[in-house]
């Protein structure tokens, strides 16, 4: 997560959280979301030893990836996730605004469940019958 994205990652991280998710973070984006009372696990970056991200992914320990990478820096860790993330089917979200998305329509999946319906009732619902 890159640092100018930490701000707006607390109410999304508090959402995350209230709908059962457990956090994993590296070092820094950790200690910045536990400064606001989130309990959150600390993640190696790939570039830094092991266990790390890439390989709590392959070990099927991580269900979404919220990760927001800035600068050359992050370049490597960065292409390690995304392709784990492709490979083991993982959910990747690059910009805080998808995260959001991706947070509300979670919680509604959660609230309100799926229905099904034909496409022919939702057309005979808006049709008017002709006098």
């Amino acid at each position: 997560m890159n640092n100018t994205d930490k701000a707006n990652l607390v109410p999304i991280a508090r959402d995350l959280a209230s709908l059962g998710f457990r956090l994993t973070a590296t070092r820094g984006t950790a200690a910045y979301l536990r400064a606001f009372g989130l309990d959150v696990d600390v993640m190696y970056k790939v570039n830094e030893g092991r266990p790390n991200i890439a390989d709590e992914i392959v070990n099927r320990k991580v269900n979404l990836i919220i990760n927001t990478p800035l600068g050359r820096e992050s370049f490597f860790d960065d292409r390690a996730v995304r392709r784990a993330a492709m490979l083991y089917d993982v959910p990747c979200i690059t910009t805080l605004t998808g995260a959001a998305a991706a947070v509300s329509a979670i919680r509604a999946r959660k609230e309100q469940g799926v229905s099904v319906r034909a496409l022919q009732d939702y057309y005979a619902a808006l049709s008017v019958p002709r006098a």
